[in-house]
């Protein structure tokens, strides 16, 4: 962590006293996150790096719900999906009665509270929150299976790949898309160059808010380090993927969690911060 004027911070204070942090995620995500941090005394800025729009056509998605009788595995990846995939099944006369035959897979802990919100039940939820971790658990019981994987339009093909090679047919569908929230470009430079303004900390819950934070940033291409418009602020991911991705854009990583979650994010800056 950078001094700041959270190093005033009096004892008994809430351990994010004085900490200004940037919340990147889409607007309607952005909440949870937010109030927990404010929760800890932390002056929270929201500026989304990423926007969730529908798909161009529903048709490979309301497909693929109308054929459900054949698939014996259903895997989500994110709350996104779960809230698209919903939003569809009403619109094509079908309930959560039609899901009552498969085996249903979460990427993460938000993922399947939001599945069990709509009153079904999940069956696999992986130790590590990542593709990689989903095909560990699923490669033995998956061989010989149909599986549907719904998904966002642009994602990693860890999920797919490995299972096909396990011997499952796996059809993947689009239920939503992310794209770069052109309206935030003007904000973000614009508090990354006022003093007053300025985040002690930036949050990254995806490696598309990674990649669209580069793209709002406009930042040099070819780059070989940190810009300089983000020096002195500590960047903070959410787990081992979007770190990669920080990497590969040359931005570094300086805060990640241990437990690839929203708390545990908000675990990792606390941490981060008693430390410095």
């Amino acid at each position: 962590m950078t001094k700041s004027r959270r190093d005033d911070r009096k004892p008994g204070q809430r351990p994010l006293q004085g900490l200004r942090v940037l919340v990147g995620r889409a607007r309607h995500q952005a909440s949870a996150l937010s109030s927990e941090l404010r929760k800890r005394g932390a002056e929270v800025l929201e500026i989304p790096f990423i926007e969730i729009r529908k798909p161009r056509s529903f048709r490979p998605l309301d497909t693929a719900l109308q054929n459900l009788p054949a698939y014996d595995w259903l895997i989500l990846t994110s709350v996104n999906g779960v809230e698209a995939m919903w939003d569809r099944l009403p619109k094509l006369c079908l309930t959560r009665k039609s899901l009552k035959h498969l085996k249903i897979a979460a990427i993460g802990p938000a993922t399947r509270k939001a599945i069990e919100k709509r009153a079904i039940k999940v069956d696999v939820v992986p130790k590590e929150y990542v593709a990689e971790s989903v095909v560990k658990r699923l490669r033995k019981q998956v061989i010989g299976k149909n599986i549907l994987l719904v998904r966002a339009k642009v994602a990693r093909d860890v999920i797919p790949r490995e299972l096909r090679k396990a011997g499952a047919h796996v059809e993947v569908v689009e239920a939503y898309e992310t794209v770069v929230p052109k309206s935030s470009r003007t904000r973000l430079r614009a508090v990354l160059r006022t003093e007053n303004k300025r985040p002690d900390v930036i949050t990254f819950t995806s490696s598309s808010t990674a990649k669209n934070f580069v793209s709002l940033l406009g930042s040099i291409r070819a780059r070989k380090q940190r810009p300089p418009q983000l020096e002195g602020i500590t960047l903070a991911s959410i787990g081992p993927v979007t770190s990669a991705t920080l990497r590969e854009l040359k931005l570094g990583v300086d805060v990640e969690a241990k437990q690839y979650t929203i708390p545990g994010l908000i675990q990792a800056i606390v941490a981060s911060k008693s430390s410095a």
